[in-house]
């Protein structure tokens, strides 16, 4: 398979062990059950050269999480915004060196970091967010104060009076034509009105079910990329699929992506030869009721990869 934007096909695994977008522990532990599962020897097996990246190594980020509200209605934005800082310089530094940076959380607070690194390469890119949840609110319109429901606010300058100074390092530069979701099927009452306000591409679980996943792809790539000609960043929550497959991630939502609608997502974005950086976030092995729980979830996420990188079934 070709990748328009990495035809050497190097890849850079970003690790993001981090939680601090919100209240559950264990997310921080997801990259490295990713790679213990032998994930960067998968996308070798794919034909893909592998570094791995670390940016938080060494970081305190974890011992200094609360759950409080600050004077701005959020949770940890201090940790948030340095920690986002650390892995936008690692996602921009492989997109530079013709790398695609796989980027593995880690919550999706981190989604802030990947894009803002993304455009800052290429300001044609678009987005494609896998996701139950919109993660458009912004600290004006967050009913929780966690993060990792915000990090398209501040990549857009939505409600930029709310945000808090930490943020003021993002670029606010991705336009509302520029980003399309798919899989949408918990969405926040502030959250609709941005979407609407902003008419945003938006597919949830209703026109999956209306029109089928391929179609649903389809129309968001019409709707972000018309001409098939810009990179394409796919930041994939894997609470996108249904938790009767991933049940290991912390805000399960019923009526999910099939696991195979889920990886044919990836695999369609993959076959457009467009996709230039990816995220997989929110796998939380301590959520695992059950070792076969937690192997499902695991597989699940690495199988996305590998999806996005070129694995198909024939």
């Amino acid at each position: 398979m070709e990748y328009k934007f990495h035809p050497e096909k190097k890849a850079t695994i970003v690790t993001a062990p981090f939680s601090g977008g919100q209240p559950k522990g264990g997310v921080e532990l997801g990259p490295q059950y990713m790679l213990d599962a032998g994930f960067d020897k998968q996308l070798e097996a794919l034909g893909w050269e592998t570094e791995l990246s670390e940016p938080l190594k060494d970081t305190h980020f974890e011992e200094a999480k609360t759950n409080d509200k600050d004077a701005f209605g959020v949770k940890n934005a201090t940790l948030v915004a340095e920690s986002g800082r650390l892995i936008h310089e690692a996602v921009y530094s492989a997109l530079e060196n013709k790398r695609m940076p796989v980027t593995i959380g880690g919550d999706h607070s981190l989604g802030t970091a990947t894009v803002a690194a993304a455009l800052r390469h290429n300001p044609d890119t678009c987005v494609l967010w896998i996701d139950a949840h919109a993660d458009i609110n912004s600290p004006k319109t967050t009913e929780s104060g966690n993060l990792h429901g915000c990090p398209m606010s501040f990549v857009m300058g939505i409600d930029t009076e709310s945000y808090p100074p930490q943020f003021s390092w993002v670029p606010q530069t991705l336009k509302p034509n520029k980003i399309a979701y798919i899989g949408l099927r918990d969405v926040d009452a502030g959250e609709k009105e941005i979407l609407k306000k902003y008419n945003i591409p938006a597919f949830s679980m209703y026109h999956v079910d209306k029109y089928g996943i391929g179609k649903v792809v389809e129309m968001a790539l019409d709707a972000v990329n018309p001409n098939r000609d810009c990179p394409v960043h796919m930041s994939y929550d894997i609470d996108a699929i249904d938790p009767s497959v991933v049940a290991a991630t912390g805000t399960r939502v019923e009526g999910g992506l099939s696991l195979r609608e889920g990886l044919f997502v990836a695999e369609e974005v993959a076959a457009s030869g467009l996709l230039s950086s990816v995220d997989i976030v929110e796998l939380n092995p301590l959520l695992a009721a059950t070792p076969a729980e937690l192997h499902n979830t695991v597989s699940a996420a690495c199988a996305i990869g590998r999806c996005a990188l070129g694995q198909t079934l024939l």
